[in-house]
């Protein structure tokens, strides 16, 4: 009976495991399927295209659609917020872990409050900010808001990795005879680095998929990210929407975000458990 039970129980936690994954990967294979149909099949609900087709990627990669300067744009803008966000944040966690100083928990919980605020309601400030400027079709225009919102949890993340590791670490360091920058350097920066691999991907995949900011700041084609890009496809005539090329241009922004984290699976999984036990 027990041995019955314990089969139905793993059972059910498969069936439960597939359906879940089953349900999350969907609309990915649709989105695959559908950018394989022709142009004449993409209404088509079957679940394997009739006749695949590469009619599709070709036509995302038409010059006039500017689609491969918009993947060098969101390439430029995510890597640039990332990097810019995990020096500010890692110095600032350490710091929120380390130091003792007045209002510490306030100040932390005012830097995760800041990214509570939806995108939509800066965008007008930001956008007359920006004009006021000159920064309107500038990268800075791209990369400084959406580094308001990768900060905060960006230091949120890393303040938990920083507090899990013990004080005797510094203190050991600094006993050797190293000062505490050394020590930051060479013995909790290393130790760190599952938790900043894993904040750097996280803050990578929102600043790749970020689409309000960009539309709102820029105009000029060339200026445009991937997702800015693939909303103002235009078909071959004015009332056709090329669901077809928009398909395939989801899978080509897809592409890149699946491959990191099949490539850097083991960091990130150690990453995301460094800081359940002390």
């Amino acid at each position: 009976m027990t041995t019955l039970t314990a089969k139905w129980r793993s059972g059910l936690l498969y069936a439960g495991v597939i359906a879940v994954v089953a349900y999350c990967l969907a609309p990915f294979y649709w989105m695959l399927v559908s950018s394989l149909r022709r142009t004449s099949d993409i209404f088509d609900t079957s679940l394997f295209p009739s006749v695949v087709s590469f009619e599709n990627y070709r036509a995302v990669f038409d010059p006039a659609q500017g689609f491969g300067r918009a993947l060098l744009n969101s390439l430029l803008v995510a890597g640039v917020t990332t990097v810019l966000a995990l020096l500010l944040a890692t110095f600032t966690a350490y710091a929120m872990a380390r130091l003792e100083f007045r209002f510490k928990r306030l100040i932390l919980t005012l830097i995760i409050a800041t990214s509570m605020f939806p995108v939509v309601s800066i965008v007008v400030p930001l956008l007359k900010l920006f004009t006021d400027i000159g920064w309107i079709n500038s990268y800075q225009a791209m990369i400084v808001p959406s580094m308001s919102f990768a900060l905060p949890l960006a230091v949120w993340n890393l303040t938990t990795f920083f507090r899990q590791m013990p004080d005797e670490l510094e203190h050991a360091a600094m006993v050797d005879g190293c000062t505490r920058g050394q020590a930051f350097r060479r013995v909790i920066i290393p130790l760190a680095a599952p938790g900043i691999f894993t904040t750097a991907i996280i803050t990578f995949i929102a600043a790749w998929n970020e689409f309000l900011i960009a539309l709102s700041m820029t105009n000029k084609p060339g200026m445009q990210t991937a997702p800015v890009a693939i909303s103002k496809f235009t078909g071959a005539t004015t009332y056709e929407t090329p669901f077809g090329s928009q398909m395939a241009a989801g899978v080509l922004v897809t592409v890149p975000l699946v491959v990191m984290v099949l490539v850097f699976q083991r960091r990130i999984v150690a990453g995301l458990t460094a800081g359940a036990a002390k």
